[in-house]
């Protein structure tokens, strides 16, 4: 029976050909009317009302504010915050279509973030930091690149996300021992290594420090100093981690110079920055400053505010017990005063 009626068109259409090309025809017509009828519009209200697609907006990324609470008791608060989130280890990353140019800035970016923000920590301690900015490079909530990553936010004075971008301690020549370290750390990651004890991490931060956002976040792991957190719920999973790395890097000497010459504004102003509390520099000499919604500061460098500017940079002040740092945009030789904060 199926047979019969399977074979009783192809005897139609022999017997009649010009009748079944004009049939064939008019269905076919018939069916792309149809479709621009019936399926686009219908396609249309779809995407306009996929409750997924409205739904899928990475959550905000929060700056790296610290509350106000002494060391100690930082340190006994956070302390108290359970490992709760610790997961599967991330996906090996690679630097997918970057060029030589690309690739000699993520590994520059890379090793920065390494030596300034874990230049005392342990090999794991090291890779764990590496770890976070590669999870952040594949996170949409994050820039899609590796610099994009460490120099988020570089030029407002508190909205940095890697401290040691907007606190000066760029100033700071690295130690060749201590860069060879981070830099072998940060080659091994951008070419597959991964810190399997962070999993998914996507921000830490120091024992001694109480971010705003370390009791909303669920903590990964302790390594060290550091205490490495992810987000709650599906943004912290392996799935959420979906973005392509763009294959194009900032140049790392501007953007390190960028957030140089940002940092001096900020101290000439009087601004606080990640770390530090400048003097009150712009209020003395009645310089005329703008902050703006975004958090970036405006400053007009008329003659009076260039010779504040000049007067900052000279002004050598301590930023930890271990640095004495100048606020000169290029630092001289490094001394035997200069350290690695590892913070």
């Amino acid at each position: 029976m199926v047979s019969q009626f399977l074979h009783e068109p192809l005897r139609l259409a022999r017997a009649y050909p010009r009748e079944a090309a004009v049939a064939a025809a008019a269905l076919v017509f018939s069916a792309a009317a149809m479709a621009s009828v019936v399926t686009a519009p219908a396609h249309v209200e779809h995407r306009a009302t996929n409750p997924i697609a409205a739904a899928f907006v990475p959550p905000s990324v929060p700056d790296m504010t610290a509350q106000a609470v002494a060391p100690e008791k930082a340190v006994e608060i956070n302390r108290e915050i359970p490992v709760t989130a610790a997961g599967p280890a991330a996906a090996p990353f690679a630097l997918i279509g970057a060029n030589a140019s690309a690739r000699t800035s993520a590994l520059t970016c890379l090793s920065q973030a390494i030596y300034y923000e874990a230049g005392n920590e342990s090999e794991e301690g090291q890779r764990g930091v590496a770890q976070v900015v590669l999870n952040r490079v594949r996170h949409p909530a994050f820039p899609a690149s590796v610099c994009g990553v460490v120099y988020q936010g570089s030029t407002r004075a508190t909205g940095c996300q890697f401290t040691f971008t907007c606190d000066g301690s760029l100033n700071r020549r690295p130690d060749l021992s201590g860069w060879d370290r981070a830099h072998r750390t940060a080659a091994a990651a951008l070419s597959g290594s991964v810190a399997p004890s962070v999993g998914y991490a996507t921000h830490y931060h120091a024992n001694y420090v109480l971010p705003t956002w370390a009791q909303t976040l669920g903590k990964t792991a302790i390594i060290g100093a550091h205490l490495f957190y992810r987000w709650n719920g599906g943004w912290g999973q392996p799935a959420a981690f979906v973005q392509r790395y763009s294959g194009h890097e900032a140049n790392a000497d501007a953007l390190r110079g960028q957030a140089l010459a940002a940092h001096a504004a900020f101290v000439a102003a009087g601004m606080p920055t990640a770390g530090h509390s400048a003097p009150p520099i712009a209020i003395a000499a009645g310089l005329p400053l703008t902050q703006q919604p975004n958090g970036r500061v405006s400053l007009h460098f008329t003659p009076q505010a260039r010779a504040a500017v000049e007067a900052a940079l000279n002004t050598r002040r301590v930023a930890s017990d271990t640095t004495v740092v100048s606020d000169a945009l290029d630092a001289g030789a490094p001394s035997i005063e200069q350290k690695p904060l590892g913070s």
